[in-house]
Protein backbone atom coordinates (compact mmCIF):
# COMPACT_ATOMS: atom_id res chain seq x y z
CA UNK A 1 0.00 0.00 0.00
CA UNK A 2 1.62 3.21 -1.15
CA UNK A 3 0.67 6.55 0.29
CA UNK A 4 0.84 9.62 -1.83
CA UNK A 5 3.22 12.13 -0.33
CA UNK A 6 3.55 15.77 -1.14
CA UNK A 7 7.09 16.72 -1.94
CA UNK A 8 8.63 18.70 0.88
CA UNK A 9 9.55 21.61 -1.37
CA UNK A 10 5.87 22.11 -2.41
CA UNK A 11 4.85 22.21 1.26
CA UNK A 12 7.58 24.76 2.03
CA UNK A 13 6.46 26.96 -0.85
CA UNK A 14 2.82 26.85 0.33
CA UNK A 15 3.79 27.84 3.87
CA UNK A 16 6.05 30.61 2.53
CA UNK A 17 3.23 32.03 0.40
CA UNK A 18 0.86 32.06 3.40
CA UNK A 19 3.44 33.84 5.57
CA UNK A 20 4.24 36.42 2.89
CA UNK A 21 0.54 37.12 2.27
CA UNK A 22 -0.10 37.46 6.02
CA UNK A 23 2.72 39.97 6.44
CA UNK A 24 1.67 41.90 3.34
CA UNK A 25 -1.95 42.12 4.49
CA UNK A 26 -0.78 43.17 7.94
CA UNK A 27 1.08 46.13 6.48
CA UNK A 28 -1.62 46.95 3.93
CA UNK A 29 -4.51 46.95 6.37
CA UNK A 30 -2.57 47.99 9.46
CA UNK A 31 -3.93 48.14 12.97
CA UNK A 32 -7.06 50.19 13.56
CA UNK A 33 -6.39 53.79 14.47
CA UNK A 34 -6.71 54.60 18.14
CA UNK A 35 -9.52 56.99 19.04
CA UNK A 36 -7.61 59.98 20.37
CA UNK A 37 -10.73 62.12 20.70
CA UNK A 38 -11.74 60.78 24.12
CA UNK A 39 -8.55 61.75 25.98
CA UNK A 40 -8.49 65.19 24.32
CA UNK A 41 -12.10 65.80 25.34
CA UNK A 42 -11.30 64.74 28.91
CA UNK A 43 -8.48 67.30 28.89
CA UNK A 44 -10.83 70.03 27.64
CA UNK A 45 -13.41 69.23 30.33
CA UNK A 46 -10.74 69.22 33.03
CA UNK A 47 -9.34 72.53 31.76
CA UNK A 48 -12.77 74.19 31.92
CA UNK A 49 -13.43 72.82 35.40
CA UNK A 50 -9.99 73.91 36.65
CA UNK A 51 -10.31 77.44 35.25
CA UNK A 52 -13.78 77.94 36.72
CA UNK A 53 -12.83 76.39 40.06
CA UNK A 54 -9.85 78.75 40.43
CA UNK A 55 -11.17 81.92 38.81
CA UNK A 56 -12.10 84.98 40.84
CA UNK A 57 -15.85 85.49 41.30
CA UNK A 58 -17.60 88.36 39.56
CA UNK A 59 -19.78 89.40 42.51
CA UNK A 60 -19.19 87.29 45.59
CA UNK A 61 -17.94 83.95 46.85
CA UNK A 62 -14.51 82.44 46.89
CA UNK A 63 -14.42 81.19 43.27
CA UNK A 64 -16.45 81.52 40.11
CA UNK A 65 -18.06 78.11 40.62
CA UNK A 66 -18.94 78.77 44.26
CA UNK A 67 -20.59 82.00 43.18
CA UNK A 68 -22.66 80.21 40.53
CA UNK A 69 -23.88 77.46 42.87
CA UNK A 70 -24.49 79.70 45.88
CA UNK A 71 -28.21 80.06 45.12
CA UNK A 72 -30.73 79.85 42.33
CA UNK A 73 -30.77 83.64 42.07
CA UNK A 74 -26.97 83.72 41.73
CA UNK A 75 -27.13 81.04 39.05
CA UNK A 76 -29.78 82.95 37.11
CA UNK A 77 -27.73 86.14 37.35
CA UNK A 78 -24.46 84.47 36.27
CA UNK A 79 -25.84 82.04 33.65
CA UNK A 80 -25.04 84.19 30.60
CA UNK A 81 -21.59 85.20 31.83
CA UNK A 82 -20.75 81.58 32.65
CA UNK A 83 -21.77 80.45 29.18
CA UNK A 84 -19.70 83.18 27.50
CA UNK A 85 -16.69 82.37 29.69
CA UNK A 86 -16.77 78.67 28.81
CA UNK A 87 -17.15 79.50 25.10
CA UNK A 88 -13.95 81.56 25.36
CA UNK A 89 -12.07 78.73 27.10
CA UNK A 90 -12.96 75.99 24.60
CA UNK A 91 -12.00 75.77 20.93
CA UNK A 92 -14.73 76.70 18.45
CA UNK A 93 -15.42 73.09 17.41
CA UNK A 94 -16.16 71.90 20.97
CA UNK A 95 -19.65 72.13 22.49
CA UNK A 96 -20.43 71.87 26.19
CA UNK A 97 -22.97 71.49 28.96
CA UNK A 98 -22.44 72.48 32.56
CA UNK A 99 -24.79 71.00 35.17
CA UNK A 100 -25.15 72.68 38.56
CA UNK A 101 -27.56 72.05 41.43
CA UNK A 102 -29.58 75.10 40.26
CA UNK A 103 -29.65 74.51 36.51
CA UNK A 104 -27.57 73.94 33.43
CA UNK A 105 -25.77 75.99 30.80
CA UNK A 106 -24.97 74.95 27.26
CA UNK A 107 -26.43 72.50 24.81
CA UNK A 108 -28.03 69.12 25.36
CA UNK A 109 -25.57 66.37 24.58
CA UNK A 110 -26.44 64.31 21.49
CA UNK A 111 -26.82 60.56 21.98
CA UNK A 112 -23.97 58.22 21.11
CA UNK A 113 -21.35 60.95 21.12
CA UNK A 114 -17.87 60.64 22.58
CA UNK A 115 -17.63 63.09 25.47
CA UNK A 116 -15.18 64.32 28.04
CA UNK A 117 -16.40 64.87 31.59
CA UNK A 118 -15.08 66.56 34.71
CA UNK A 119 -16.82 66.90 38.07
CA UNK A 120 -16.00 69.60 40.61
CA UNK A 121 -17.34 69.37 44.17
CA UNK A 122 -18.31 72.69 45.72
CA UNK A 123 -19.75 73.49 49.10
CA UNK A 124 -23.24 73.78 47.60
CA UNK A 125 -23.13 70.67 45.38
CA UNK A 126 -21.35 69.18 42.42
CA UNK A 127 -20.77 70.90 39.10
CA UNK A 128 -20.22 68.67 36.09
CA UNK A 129 -18.66 69.79 32.84
CA UNK A 130 -19.31 67.74 29.71
CA UNK A 131 -17.76 68.52 26.32
CA UNK A 132 -17.96 66.99 22.84
CA UNK A 133 -16.99 67.81 19.28
CA UNK A 134 -19.49 69.67 17.11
Amino acid sequence: MRRGQLPLSVLEVAIGVVVILSVTLGFALGPPAADARGPQLEAYATDVATVLANEQPRHGGSTRLREVVASEAAFDRERGALERRVERILPGNVLFRIETPHGSVGLAQPRQTVTGTAVVPTGAGQVSVEVWYA
